[in-house]
């Protein structure tokens, strides 16, 4: 479904931020018919993870389902159209009743959960909406669960976690993204798929696939610029008729000159139009040629970082005021790019870096995948899971690459390379590709698996994240950067495919100083990510360098974690750190030459 929009065939109703809000951990709520309606004592504030708004009703590391009530008052000219209710994302999975009855489920958290709800709403009156959240994983989720048990049967008792996470970041449960109300007019624009190409000089092409559950519509497509001039417009098609335009001195979108055009859409029924949907598009093409990727037919090279949905109190709760303020910091170190480790980020975040010209690698969640553990509901899922990210984001130009997983195989098993994960991410890859060849797709590797990871065969760059410097020869430099130096010139003598270092870093305690190189310091934080920067600007085939982490970010309870993963370069409430100003004069100088 696309982003709901405000014209004169649909509507927003923007829903009050507080709900009533109760845990179910013996999950016998649905039982007790709270489906209903339940009673509770509790508010939580929508978006925004349960876990730092209720710490001090013990939540602040509670994994399970969770109850959401509230009256919507459905205005009567809603009548007629048909209503629809979205949820930005409910992490991990959701289920949503309207006056007790359920309308529809959320199989995956990060994404957008919609539901028709025409037939169960009455139109001038209060309605009550009932949402059940769970932040549970299992071995077939995206991303996979893991649990004491599997610690055990796994002999990995020393890296076990409270809660219990196959990943490094916090499992934020809630509804984290905005919850609407909305309308379509009974036959509408569902789909709409736009790929863009460019023609040197200066002209560009636009695909534009509608879909729509008219089976005999008319569709037509215009294209204006910032003015309002039409630049380009097809005539009346059939609905099921891609349509291609061409714009003429096409001002092509790129990091440095985001400009974006307005695509307008209108479908017609009986020769009338009966409904329209608008939205940005950049005109830019994205290709690796070689040891080089591209934008618009010349070199980049990604200056950015490893980021997270993560702040105080919100938790993964999308905070507009936070977007504005980290894409201004970005921008103050010089960054033209960030990676949405590991996690679609909200639409409203890549909306902005449409704006911004900021370049985003978007990530499924397939973070740490145990293929000991994989079964074919868990392949079904990450396809499924990539269908629907690409399909949400397809359309935003700062997207230029496709992150279908990150860090495959940590736990080292040997299974692993006897064609098992060959087989699996052969399949993700091309499963991927279909939807859309017009991005690199990636996955970013870790040292565990090392140089004969399979993702490789099938990246269009070599993705890899090292900690040469911290978790491996921790505290010397030297040589973490000969062991960084010598592994990509395997790598790249093995693929000859470019190499994009998607994580290194280490952690730093903010206001910890020494005049030696001293592990957790500011000094040897900003020291060890300046040797790998110079490191990798200093080869030829590297494409990128993503610095981990942006900000220090909120972590499962871990012997090596101090309450945050403190990688950040600014921490959790974006003061900088000493790093951050090492890079903001690094990046200022323009990529080093070899």
């Amino acid at each position: 479904m696309l982003y709901p929009i405000s014209n004169t065939f649909r509507e927003i109703l923007n829903v009050d931020p507080f709900w009533k809000f109760a845990i179910d951990p013996e999950k016998s709520g649905e039982g007790q018919l709270w489906q209903n309606d339940f009673e509770s004592g509790i508010e939580i504030a929508v978006p925004g993870s349960w876990n730092e708004q209720l710490e001090e009703s013990g939540l602040l590391h509670y994994v399970g389902l969770a109850w959401y009530s509230k009256k919507i008052f459905i205005p009567e000219h809603f009548a007629g159209k048909r209503i629809w209710v979205r949820l930005g994302s409910a992490d991990f999975s959701s289920k949503v009743w309207v006056n007790g009855a359920v309308v529809g489920e959320g199989p995956f958290g990060f994404l957008p959960v919609e539901c028709e709800i025409t037939e169960f709403v009455r139109c001038g009156a209060d309605n009550l909406f009932v949402i059940s959240v769970s932040n549970e994983l299992n071995d077939a989720s995206i991303p996979q669960g893991i649990t004491s048990e599997h610690y055990t049967a796994e002999n990995r008792l020393r890296e076990e976690t409270n809660p219990p996470a196959r990943f490094d970041f916090s499992p934020f449960g809630g509804i984290n993204r905005p919850v609407v109300i909305y309308t379509t007019p009974l036959n509408f624009i569902e789909k709409v798929a736009v790929t863009t190409r460019v023609e040197l000089p200066g002209t560009g092409r636009v695909r534009i696939a509608a879909h729509s559950g008219l089976r005999k519509a008319g569709i037509s497509a215009e294209i204006t610029d910032k003015s309002g001039i039409v630049v380009a417009a097809s005539g009346l098609k059939d609905i099921g008729t891609p349509t291609e335009l061409e714009i003429v001195n096409c001002r092509f979108w790129s990091n440095n000159l985001p400009y974006l055009y307005n695509l307008r859409i209108r479908l017609y029924e009986n020769g009338k139009t009966c409904d329209e949907y608008s939205m940005d598009i950049g005109v830019r093409e994205v290709t690796v040629e070689g040891d080089r990727l591209l934008l618009n037919g010349e070199e980049i090279f990604l200056r950015g970082f490893g980021k997270h949905e993560d702040f105080p109190v919100a938790g993964r709760g999308f905070f507009p005021p936070l977007t504005v303020k980290d894409f201004a910091l970005m921008q103050w170190t010089n960054s033209n790019s960030f990676r949405t480790s590991h996690y679609p980020y909200s639409e409203e975040v890549l909306s902005y870096a449409d704006r911004k010209g900021m370049l985003v690698i978007s990530e499924a969640p397939a973070v740490s995948l145990d293929l000991r553990h994989a079964t074919q509901q868990l392949l079904d899922n990450h396809k499924l899971f990539i269908e629907k990210m690409v399909e949400r984001d397809r359309n935003h130009p700062s997207v230029i690459i496709w992150s279908v997983g990150n860090e495959p195989n940590i736990v080292g098993d040997e299974g692993y390379y006897n064609g098992s994960g060959r087989n699996y991410w052969k399949d993700v890859f091309s499963f991927t590709r279909g939807l859309d060849p017009s991005r690199p797709i990636t996955v970013p590797n870790c040292s565990r698996a090392g140089v004969d990871d399979p993702v490789f065969e099938f990246s269009d760059i070599l993705s890899i994240n090292r900690y040469y410097g911290w978790y491996e020869y921790p505290g010397n430099v030297r040589l973490a950067i000969e062991k960084l130096s010598s592994e990509m010139e395997e790598l790249h003598s093995k693929y000859q495919k470019p190499i994009l270092v998607t994580e290194f870093g280490a952690d730093s305690l903010a206001g910890s100083h020494s005049t030696s190189m001293q592990m957790f310091t500011e000094e040897y934080q900003s020291a060890l990510i300046e040797a790998y920067i110079k490191c990798i600007e200093s080869i030829p085939y590297t494409v990128g360098e993503m610095v981990w982490n942006f900000a220090d970010f909120r972590t499962p309870q871990h012997f090596r974690r101090v309450v945050l993963n403190l990688k950040g370069v600014f921490t959790r409430n974006r003061e900088p750190k000493l790093s951050a100003y090492k890079l903001k004069e690094m990046w200022g100088k323009g990529r080093k030459q070899p």
